[in-house]
């Protein structure tokens, strides 16, 4: 029989819980993992926090002083409420237990592993990077509210140009050179070096735009950035 491939999805929370829940990115998204599936895929899926996460650490800041580290749990549990949701809409298809610790032994029989936020000091990048490491994964899609990656920041530069294939060296000189808490960057620096290090390929893709990931992962036209 032949190994299926196995894709990670990392999902900005933000592309989940907005505002409120996005059912109708939800429902879209569902419906393509399953047709993957039914292609001889292999699916990990990992959850951001986005907009929740922040919104919790946002509160906690307002009334008093907090530590990097409780910031970074607020977070963490964001990813968890996240995953769980992702898990259930998933739950004849997924493994049974959402997976905390990338790095763990991981028996994945299932057609659908979903992941969340594992320690302090780590983003859902990362804990994606890792996740893919540890059960063999060459291609990792970053699904958020962007296009593209560009040079520099498009709202604030009118000349940044959008960029469509980069290697990872010249990728990391654009990102800061450290991760925090809430971190709003295209791909985190920590998981990018990590990436590097495995020949891991990256998509920087548009969540929202549903029938532009089916391109890219049916080798057709599309627009995004490649990482690789």
């Amino acid at each position: 029989m032949q190994k299926k491939e196995i894709i990670v999805f990392s999902i900005g929370g933000s592309l989940i819980v907005p505002n409120k829940i996005d059912t109708n990115f939800l429902k879209n998204f569902r419906k393509l993992i399953l047709k993957l599936i039914n292609n001889n895929k292999k699916i990990i899926i990992i959850a951001g926090g986005g907009k929740t996460a922040r919104d919790y650490m946002n509160a906690a800041s307002s009334i008093i002083k907090i530590k990097e580290n409780d910031k970074d749990w607020l977070g963490i549990h964001a990813t968890r409420l996240n995953a769980h949701l992702l898990k259930t809409i998933f739950f004849k298809e997924a493994h049974a237990n959402v997976i905390k610790n990338p790095n763990s032994k991981i028996n994945f029989e299932e057609d659908i592993l979903i992941a969340s936020g594992w320690e302090p000091g780590c983003s859902t990048d990362y804990d994606a990077v890792l996740i893919a490491k540890n059960l063999g994964a060459k291609k990792l899609v970053n699904l958020s509210n962007i296009d593209y990656v560009y040079n520099k920041d498009p709202n604030r530069f009118k000349d940044a140009k959008k960029i469509k294939e980069i290697n990872w060296k010249e990728f990391r000189k654009l990102l800061p050179k450290k991760w925090s808490p809430g971190l709003n960057s295209p791909f985190d620096p920590v998981a990018a070096k990590e990436s590097e290090k495995i020949n891991l390929e990256v998509a920087i893709l548009n969540g929202k735009k549903m029938k532009n990931l089916e391109n890219y992962l049916e080798n057709r036209k599309f627009n995004g950035t490649i990482i690789k």
